[in-house]
């Protein structure tokens, strides 16, 4: 029995339907994935049947009694890059999985993690998790074989202008970034629809009890009651925050005349407090 046909027959035995959100990870330490997989929303929405996490191990398809993924690039220079037969039998392994043509889903992307991608941004994510199943490489070493990305990688991203020591921890953010925007898989409907970036804003302070710590208290527009208010005061906040924090995000947004003139107080406000 193939990996597939025994992962297809663990996920019947299951009861997972065909419209979870299948997300497979090519990756050499698939024992790190136990971070979100086991933890968190990412496991919650995984025991509710919202979405399938996957692993396939490059080592699992290597040819020799070392197991050997990695090899030394043409044209010299550090470092190794990861080879390319194993690798490219791992994805096609996990493409045949997360594909899922054989129940009627509209097949899978393959995403490879790299500093050279479009960075995944809430816009981002909302495409990835409103898309199709996922497929994510998760190099290591120098990368991958460039002729390997020419034909499998249907899309590159980054999770920033940094460097670190392989795709995991970045297919760890994708994937939890994806999951949480999947219908039910937050306890709150709202929850994802107030977080930051989702409107293009950051989000407004939020308070807990008690009312007062350490002399600083909790707005009274809060304990008002008034959910009018509430509203308004959290969307000043939201757009008083960005504009100080982040004005490049207020760049790429038309606001309306309610936003423009909340803006326009806050900024009155914080001028008034200065002079003070």
């Amino acid at each position: 029995m193939t990996a597939t046909l025994s992962k297809e027959a663990s996920r019947r035995a299951a009861g997972v339907t065909s419209s979870s959100k299948r997300i497979a990870v090519v990756t050499l330490f698939p024992e790190m994935f136990a971070a979100i997989s086991d933890y968190g929303i990412t496991s919650r929405a995984i025991k509710q049947g919202l979405v399938e996490l996957e692993m396939w191990n490059p080592r699992q398809f290597t040819q020799d009694r070392h197991q050997t993924v990695d090899d030394r690039p043409y044209g010299g220079g550090p470092g190794m890059l990861m080879m390319i037969q194993p690798l490219r039998e791992a994805i096609a392994e996990a493409r045949a999985w997360a594909d899922c043509r054989e129940a009627g889903g509209a097949g899978c992307k393959v995403v490879y993690l790299s500093p050279q991608g479009r960075q995944l941004d809430q816009q981002g994510a909302t495409a990835l998790a409103e898309g199709q199943n996922l497929v994510l490489i998760a190099g290591r070493y120098e990368g991958i074989d460039e002729r390997l990305i020419e034909l499998e990688v249907d899309e590159e991203w980054s999770i920033g202008d940094y460097v670190l020591s392989g795709g995991e921890l970045a297919a760890m953010v994708l994937i939890d970034s994806v999951t949480r925007l999947l219908p039910g898989a937050l306890g709150h409907a709202q929850s994802a629809e107030q977080d930051s970036f989702t409107d293009g804003l950051l989000d407004c302070p939020h308070y807990t009890r008690p009312e007062v710590f350490e002399g600083r208290q909790v707005p009274e527009v809060l304990l008002s009651g008034n959910h009018e208010k509430i509203r308004r005061w959290r969307l000043q906040q939201a757009l008083g925050r960005t504009w100080q924090r982040r004005p490049d995000l207020l760049e790429k947004l038309e606001l309306t005349s309610e936003q423009q003139m909340l803006l326009d107080r806050y900024q009155q406000e914080l001028d008034t407090g200065r002079d003070d």
